[in-house]
């Protein structure tokens, strides 16, 4: 029996690359489309480019997957080894241990190659495989491929318009971008250094604004009044303010409602726009900033075609500050660029922010008030954008999207009073993190980010997951920094605390190093 072949638009072709170090985006990509072409494939139907863990963060196979709009997805040097490769190559298996990067990298999740190894005289070589519809769920790690007779539920459309429902599984993103702070701490009796709310919050005046709203709960929510405040507060008409349960919704609102074919997350970063991205069945590239360069942005590694970008200031979790008129140069017509301002106001002055420009075509701006003000249960934020961006963000929520609890909440925080006290905490904790990063370069084994200017510090160390366990020994939680895509194991993000709790900490830090077991077998 002859398996049948899908039909354009499936967009069921994997990608293998592999590549050598400084391999540039133009061979990368010229070799993808010169393959593909060849083979009377289209790159439209790529669903992700494939290739081993240790090519994860390499500009040109990044750059190459950004431009074809679709993820990078890596696998383990060992279970690539496990796959049969038509042309294995000693040299390949003595530098990565894999016979091949590309065909085991193209084959280990799909059903068939349908293009051989192409490339070779130069830094990179690809391969491309074909993955049936039906063969959604991943493969064990197997060298055993069988084909899979081709359901007939039509091809899934690669761009979405505005609320088609969630239907793509987010696990092929690699890290788990579903994993968060509080994941470090729930449950547990520890000091928590993992989640970035702003500890003694809310204050008292607040619970109490909050506490009379909720004579009213009879009554359906009435945002106006808050959506007026907002807007007074960044000198806007109110026609430019969306009111959401915090930032997280806004992620989905925007994967849903706005039209994108090439959406582009910078990470490392807040994993839940991507997670969002995906969840509503886009292709995401990735844009990876990387450490050597203190996690700077450069706006050219940003593909030209990308028609929707995401990308954090302050960013969670390097902590870096990107100038404005940097993200600036991101924008242009016929792009969305969404600017997730969740840590501003932690910022002394709110310097670099573009919450209250008008002139940026395509800007959407994201605001939570959970962090300064510890209203995380609460839930609210908002969007600040063009008119016609916000009604058709808002045109995909539910009725009555934000509570009278929070809608209080809300209007209480852009007071002048608040205002003023959260200028107060951001000068605060400057000094806090001040003490923390001076604290910090005691340790010969810790390097910390330059420049932080967020309420964390991203921290790099050898063995860091044996030393995140052992601080939780201490009765400290650090989060975690392996599931933001462009870090990896070596990497924790610290809250900034008070000046008494960080002194705990580096000391509780001083003993998990010190009661390190030397490793053996060098």
């Amino acid at each position: 029996m002859t398996t049948p072949t899908p039909e354009p638009g499936a967009r069921n072709l994997v990608v293998g690359v592999g590549a050598r170090r400084g391999a540039p985006l133009g061979e990368v990509y010229g070799l993808i489309e010169e393959t593909l072409h060849g083979a009377g494939l289209r790159t439209a139907d790529v669903v992700e480019v494939a290739t081993v863990d240790a090519k994860a963060d390499e500009p040109g196979i990044v750059g190459a997957a950004a431009r074809l709009g679709v993820p990078v997805r890596t696998y383990p040097a060992a279970a690539l080894a496990t796959v049969r490769v038509p042309n294995p190559s000693g040299a390949a298996a003595g530098a990565v241990g894999t016979p091949s990067v590309a065909e085991a990298a193209a084959l280990i999740e799909a059903d068939e190659l349908v293009v051989e190894k192409a490339g070779g005289k130069g830094l990179a070589t690809c391969a491309v495989a074909r993955r049936f519809p039906a063969v959604l769920p991943s493969f064990p790690v197997s060298g055993e491929k069988t084909s899979t007779p081709l359901v007939t539920e039509g091809p899934r459309p690669f761009t979405m318009t505005a609320m088609n429902p969630p239907t793509q599984d987010i696990e092929s993103a690699g890290p788990d971008l579903r994993h968060h702070g509080d994941a470090e701490v729930r449950g547990e009796n520890l000091t928590d250094l993992a989640v970035n709310v702003r500890t003694h919050t809310p204050p008292e005046w607040l619970r109490q604004r909050i506490a009379a709203s909720l004579v009213s709960l009879a009554a359906y929510p009435d945002g106006t009044p808050a959506r007026e405040a907002v807007a007074e507060r960044h000198g806007l008409p109110v026609e430019r303010v969306l009111l959401t349960a915090g930032a997280a919704e806004a992620f989905v609102l925007i994967a849903r409602a706005l039209p994108a074919r090439y959406p582009v997350v910078v990470h490392p970063q807040f994993t839940e726009p991507e997670a969002a991205l995906r969840a509503a069945g886009h292709g995401v590239g990735r844009v990876l900033l990387r450490a050597e360069d203190g996690f700077r942005l450069d706006p050219a590694a940003v593909p030209e075609e990308a028609d929707l970008v995401v990308v954090g200031n302050p960013t969670n979790p390097t902590s870096v500050l990107h100038p404005a008129a940097l993200l600036e140069r991101l924008a242009r017509p016929g792009r969305t660029l969404v600017v997730d301002e969740a840590f501003m106001d932690v910022v002394p002055g709110e310097r670099e922010a573009l919450c209250g420009r008008t002139d940026v075509p395509g800007l959407v701006v994201l605001r939570s008030l959970t962090k300064t003000w510890g209203l995380a249960g609460l839930r609210i934020g908002y969007v600040l954008a063009q008119p016609e961006t916000i009604a058709l963000l808002a045109e995909a929520q539910p009725l009555w999207p934000v509570s009278s609890p929070a809608l209080a909440a809300a209007q209480a925080c852009m007071e002048p009073r608040a205002l003023v006290e959260a200028a107060e905490a951001a000068d605060r904790i400057t000094v806090d993190r001040a003490h923390l990063l001076a604290g910090l370069a005691e340790f010969s084994e810790v390097r910390a980010v330059e420049e932080a200017r967020g309420p964390f510090v991203l921290v790099r160390l050898e063995r860091a997951a044996e030393i995140r366990e052992r601080l939780r020994l201490l009765g400290f939680a650090a989060r975690r920094g392996d599931t933001f895509p462009g870090l990896g194991p070596q990497w924790l993000r610290l809250a900034v605390r008070d000046r008494a709790t960080t002194n705990r900490f580096l000391q509780a830090l001083d003993q998990a190093v010190q009661a390190l077991p030397a490793r053996t077998g060098r």
